[in-house]
């Protein structure tokens, strides 16, 4: 059996979570486990971490749109000590060879989101040619190397100065990009390297030369990206319903009150609009609240919505109920909560988003989060995205 290992860790000093931070659209960590699980010639895609929003985060690829493809991921923890700043990944790679079983393994490193699975189509395809014991990617680099000698002149140490190769005419050399590396687990036991014996090299894209290890990597890498056409898949499936939570979504969830002691809201005109472009596609709409108050009512008839539910105490159960009612599937309803208690909806939904001030464990499972907060045209917002695909 053929495994890859992806260790990511929630202490990275340079930047703070980084294998979780978005990069053309999706969290580090999602381009890499995606190439591993893509890749036909593995069986299985471990993801080791010791940080509680890493695992949230790649468990979340399994609920969504390519839930499919990444069925092969499996988040499993690994020890502080492992995890720690002075840890070799060699130490994380053994300890996972002392609890699983496999034939093979492949360490792919999250700081790669270049690699894409043909990268490891291949390098599986030269690690089964005879009398190889492991494969590591590298690039082909042109360009000429100095160093100085015991004098402090220096001299090159790859071509002669006098006979300066054109570039097509110069072979290069190999430099190691840290994408993946090779071995079955037998030699990584016995060498505790990762890899070992007779080593051969495959050969990526040019620009997989880059990782990202500082924060100006991060600019260059999602700008190759683009370039190579590596891009988030559109996650927005066909929506045939709409429903929003009140306060915190359509409001600022501040509570006004009048100097009589009447009760106010602060809703914002532009979502009126949104629900107004909604209606003309035909999307069936809704508010689905756990208060009971009569403000709601009047927003919801003024903004002529299909549903209000309202006093809600199960969100879940609602949809589920208007979604039979209505002959529509789950994966078609968007939803936008704000709360602990909109999580459930935000979860079971084809598309759940959420306001940019939302509580943060909301923020985490979240498909969209928008730019703007509560009561500030969040569903305006949403609705752009819905009518623009």
């Amino acid at each position: 059996m053929n495994v890859a290992f992806i260790p990511v860790r929630g202490g990275s000093k340079s930047i703070p979570l980084k294998n979780i931070k978005p990069i053309s659209g999706k969290p580090l960590v999602y381009w890499t486990v995606k190439a591993a699980c893509g890749c036909k010639y593995i069986d299985r895609v471990y993801v080791a971490t010791d940080s509680d929003k890493i695992r949230e985060t790649v468990e979340g690829f399994k609920k969504g749109v390519e839930a499919e493809l990444f069925s092969k991921a499996i988040v499993i923890d690994r020890s502080a000590e492992s995890a720690s700043d002075t840890a070799s990944t060699e130490f994380a790679m053994l300890e996972f060879a002392e609890k699983y079983e496999f034939d093979n393994i492949v360490l792919v490193q999250a700081t790669s989101p270049l690699l894409i699975s043909s990268d490891l189509d291949c390098g599986f395809e030269a690690f089964e040619e005879e009398g190889t014991d492991s494969v590591l990617s590298v690039v082909r680099q042109k360009r000429f190397h100095w160093a100085d000698d015991k004098n402090g002149f220096a001299h090159p140490t790859n071509y002669d100065v006098f006979k300066r190769p054109r570039r097509q005419e110069f072979d290069g050399y190999l430099v190691e990009n840290g994408a993946f590396y090779i071995s079955s687990k037998t030699d990584l036991i016995k060498s505790q390297n990762r890899v070992s014996g007779n080593i051969k090299a495959v050969e990526m894209n040019e620009d997989t030369f880059f990782e990202i290890d500082e924060p100006s990597d991060w600019v260059i890498i999602e700008a190759l990206m683009k370039k190579n056409g590596i891009t988030a898949p559109n996650e927005m499936p066909e929506i045939k319903m709409f429903f929003t939570d009140c306060d915190g979504c359509l409001t600022d969830a501040g509570m006004y009150y009048s100097e009589h002691g009447d009760e106010l809201k602060k809703f914002n005109t532009r979502d009126g609009m949104g629900f107004k472009l909604l209606r003309e596609k035909g999307i069936i709409t809704g508010i689905i609240t756990s208060e009971s108050v009569d403000l709601n009512r009047r927003r919801a008839e003024k903004l002529k919505l299909d549903i209000l539910e309202a006093g809600c105490q199960d969100k879940v159960a609602a949809v589920k109920k208007y979604c039979e009612q209505y002959g529509v599937n789950l994966e078609n309803v968007c939803y936008i909560g704000d709360d602990i208690n909109d999580i459930g909806v935000i979860e079971i939904v084809g598309y759940g988003c959420c306001p940019a001030d939302a509580m943060p464990e909301v923020i985490e499972v979240a498909r969209f989060v928008t730019k703007a907060k509560g009561g500030e045209g969040v569903i305006r917002e949403v609705v752009e995205k819905i009518v623009s695909v």
